[in-house]
């Protein structure tokens, strides 16, 4: 069905390391857990919908366990090697960006910010040698964040810019009453600044329920990102729909998370924006966002769009292509 290994440009660190290795990485640096059994832990850290309702549901795992654990160099050099080499071995992913906040693994800065993204780097650069993938790291920025913190992050993005981080993004819930046309601009001289230095550069927006265009269309006209993580809900704005089609922007598309974070409400819904991107000729790509939060991998993503015929696997193959071209490695 597909003519090259599979590509996922939206993955979270925090969010696809396997329960027994991030039982094992707590275990190994005394972190206390908020329960000593197992498989409660399991059920802790991965989507259950009768616990997550919304995208502030799926948000506070991360921000409540999964970070913490990660926060020493040798719990995220080990989350991002177990990460890539599981994706590749479970879903042949040939190619791959992971995505983190160097910020949120430091403990507040109790730890160094350069260690942690040197760690990061081994385990990247340590999985490449052994599975032959392509890999690269997306830096995370925080909307919660002080613009003094995100300009940081640039900078170190920057800094390792030839050592394996290929982009920036900007991450964390959407207000409408602060991230529209306006506020958007805080990140307009960041992201200058980070194309100038050869970094890709994609922002989520448009991904819950409750927002319109209104954010796509912001970030369209302030940032002028590469790519967009999710944007699902530019399919109901005319005016998205036409500023995505004229800047040819792919959008990052996370069906399963989407799901969970009740994004959209079923298939049918996801059938009708995928439907919309595509009359439109707006490029997208099937991602996973995070494989054991929500339990799924890539391969699982292109089959539930398959089996419910809403891709055909021709359809899947240029989607996989769609990812290739927009990659932040090339």
């Amino acid at each position: 069905m597909f003519t090259r290994p599979l590509c996922d440009l939206h993955i979270h660190v925090g969010a696809s390391v396997a329960p027994h290795i991030m039982w094992s990485i707590a275990h190994s640096q005394g972190y206390r857990l908020p329960t000593k059994d197992y498989f409660e832990f399991v059920e802790l850290i991965t989507v259950n919908p009768k616990k997550v309702k919304s995208l502030d549901d799926y948000l506070k795992i991360l921000h409540d366990v999964t970070e913490k654990i990660q926060s020493s160099p040798s719990a995220i050099e080990r989350s991002v090697y177990e990460i890539i080499g599981k994706e590749y071995r479970g879903s042949l992913v040939g190619r791959i960006e992971l995505r983190f906040n160097p910020m949120k693994r430091n403990l507040h800065g109790e730890r160094d910010l350069d260690h942690i993204i040197h760690a990061a780097i081994r385990g990247m650069d340590r999985a490449c040698l052994e599975y032959n993938v392509e890999a690269g790291l997306i830096f995370c920025l925080a909307r919660e964040f002080d613009p003094d913190l995100n300009q940081i992050l640039v900078e170190k993005a920057i800094r390792y810019r030839d050592r394996g981080v290929v982009g920036i993004d900007v991450a964390g819930p959407e207000s409408h009453t602060i991230e529209l046309d306006e506020s958007v601009g805080r990140y307009e001289q960041l992201f200058e600044r980070a194309r100038s230095a050869g970094l890709g550069t994609t922002i989520h927006t448009g991904e819950t329920a409750s927002s319109g265009g209104e954010g796509v269309i912001a970030v369209l006209k302030r940032l002028k990102p590469d790519r967009i993580g999710h944007g699902i809900r530019a399919t109901y704005s005319d005016e998205a729909l036409a500023r995505l089609a004229d800047a040819g922007t792919l959008l990052e598309i996370c069906p399963t998370s989407n799901l969970h974070t009740r994004a959209v409400r079923h298939l049918e819904e996801v059938r009708y924006i995928l439907g919309s991107l595509q009359a439109h000729k707006i490029p997208f790509s099937i991602n996973t966002d995070g494989t054991y939060l929500c339990r799924t991998n890539l391969r699982r993503e292109y089959k539930l769009l398959i089996d419910a015929e809403i891709l055909t696997p021709e359809e899947a193959d240029r989607c996989n292509e769609a990812a290739y071209a927009a990659s932040f490695l090339d």
